[in-house]
């Protein structure tokens, strides 16, 4: 067996791909509800009974019925469909987040990890300045700044949570750095560019996964409060955290339904993913000492 056969030998994976029966009950139930709050936003133009924008008067603030399964809003939306559709900006907004903040606290962290010395304390004292600004405040200062829309959030909330994902990966990094076979691929020839993308990474991808997982519901959070005051997608386009606001007037009117139902998405919505992440987390380390 060559030097390179028994170099790559010795590098260890921990897979993703487990195996249904190994997982929980709760766990399992986790995902189908994760993967059928996706499969709604993605499937909201076949599943709308009505368009999300569609005013109607004449049927304002009406209670559920053949029509309208989940009722009408204050214009005579159908609220429905406004959910459906309020699911696709709703998750598609916390995954951007989430996407941007992995893709560059992973590869700050595994930065840091390889070079260390100086270049890991800088980097180190720039994220301890952006730990200090709250994500929902940079969100508002960057709506200021830029206006309106989806756009400003999402680039404010993945700066503010890179920090967070970089800390948390580097620890991680650190110590697969410092493991046996990387100094045999090391010993082997194998350049550190190769080394952290083919060996580094997969190793640490399954905690990186659960990590994101976690944070979703954060960003989700986040997101909905930004709506909610006005400064995210704006009307009519639809989104949970706007449908919320928009709810207010029937909420002291003694209709609670549209605030209620949108509010109570974002909540589900958020549970599922704590917990499916927090689960995640907790077999990514049991993989890691094994």
């Amino acid at each position: 067996m060559s030097d390179a056969s028994s170099v790559r030998l010795g590098t260890r994976v921990l897979s993703l791909r487990l195996p249904l029966r190994r997982l929980a009950p709760s766990t399992t139930l986790l995902a189908t509800v994760a993967a059928l709050l996706v499969a709604l936003a993605v499937l909201a133009p076949v599943l709308a009974t009505h368009r999300p924008d569609a005013v109607d008067m004449a049927a304002a603030s009406q209670d559920p019925s053949a029509a309208h399964w989940l009722g009408t809003d204050a214009l005579g939306r159908d609220l429905y469909s406004r959910l459906l559709y309020g699911a696709r900006i709703s998750l598609l907004g916390p995954a951007l987040v989430i996407t941007g903040a992995t893709v560059g606290g992973v590869g700050l962290a595994l930065l840091c990890a390889w070079r260390g010395g100086r270049l890991d304390r800088i980097v180190s004292r720039i994220n301890d300045v952006l730990f200090a600004f709250p994500g929902l405040l940079l969100a508002v200062l960057t709506v200021a700044v830029l206006g309106p829309g989806l756009t400003a959030p999402v680039v404010a909330l993945a700066i503010a949570y890179l920090p967070y994902m970089t800390r948390i990966v580097r620890g991680v990094a650190v110590r697969e750095r410092r493991l046996p076979y990387v100094a045999a691929l090391e010993a082997a020839g194998m350049s550190a560019w190769r080394i952290n993308l083919r060996h580094l990474l997969p190793n640490l991808a399954p905690f990186v996964v659960a990590q994101a997982t976690a944070a979703f519901g954060s960003a989700l959070i986040d997101l909905a409060g930004v709506s909610f005051l006005g400064l995210g997608v704006q009307p009519p386009t639809s989104d949970w955290g706007l449908t919320v606001s928009e709810g207010q007037s029937s909420l002291l009117a003694g209709a609670p339904g549209q605030s209620l139902m949108a509010g109570g998405l974002i909540v589900l919505t958020v549970v599922v993913f704590n917990l499916l992440g927090d689960t995640m987390i907790a077999r990514s380390h049991q993989g890691a000492l094994r």
